[in-house]
C-alpha cells in the first residue's frame, strides 16, 4: 500500500511539474522580443501571378507529354490495325502542336516583356503606381 502511494505521489508530482514547463516557455516567450509573421511565398501580386504561370505552365507540359506517351503506347499496342494506328498518330501530332503553341505562348509573353523592359511579370506589378 504504501508502495502503491509513493508511485501515485510521484505520477501527481511529474505532472504538475510538466505542466508547469510549458507556462514558464510561454512566459519566456512573451519577456523576449516582438514576433513578426513569415512572408509567405508570394509578398505581392507580381510574384503570385509570376508563381501560378510558371506553375500552369510546368502541368501543361507535364500534360502535353503524357498525351505523347499515351499516344507512343497506343501506337506500340495498335497491332499493325490501321485504325488504331490512325488514331495514335493524330494523338501524338496533337501532343507536338501542342508543344509548340506552349512554347511559342511563352516566348510571346517573354519577348514582349522584354521589349516593354521588364525581366518578369513580378516586374510589371511591380512598377503599377498605385498598387504599392
Amino acid at each position: 500500500m504504501k508502495k502503491r502511494l509513493t508511485q501515485l505521489s510521484l505520477t501527481a508530482s511529474t505532472l504538475v511539474a510538466s505542466a508547469a514547463l510549458p507556462m514558464q516557455a510561454m512566459a519566456d516567450i512573451n519577456t523576449g522580443s516582438e514576433i513578426t509573421a513569415p512572408k509567405g511565398f508570394a509578398t505581392d501580386i507580381g510574384s503570385l501571378i509570376n508563381g501560378a504561370l510558371s506553375f500552369i505552365m510546368v502541368i501543361a507540359a507535364l500534360l502535353v507529354f503524357l498525351y505523347l506517351i499515351l499516344g507512343g503506347i497506343e501506337w506500340i499496342t495498335s497491332g499493325g490495325d490501321k485504325s488504331k494506328t490512325e488514331g495514335a498518330r493524330n494523338k501524338i501530332t496533337a501532343a507536338v502542336v501542342g508543344l509548340i503553341i506552349l512554347a511559342a505562348s511563352y516566348a510571346i509573353l517573354l519577348i514582349i516583356l522584354n521589349f516593354l523592359g521588364f525581366s518578369n511579370l513580378g516586374d510589371v506589378f511591380s512598377n503599377v503606381k498605385g498598387l504599392e
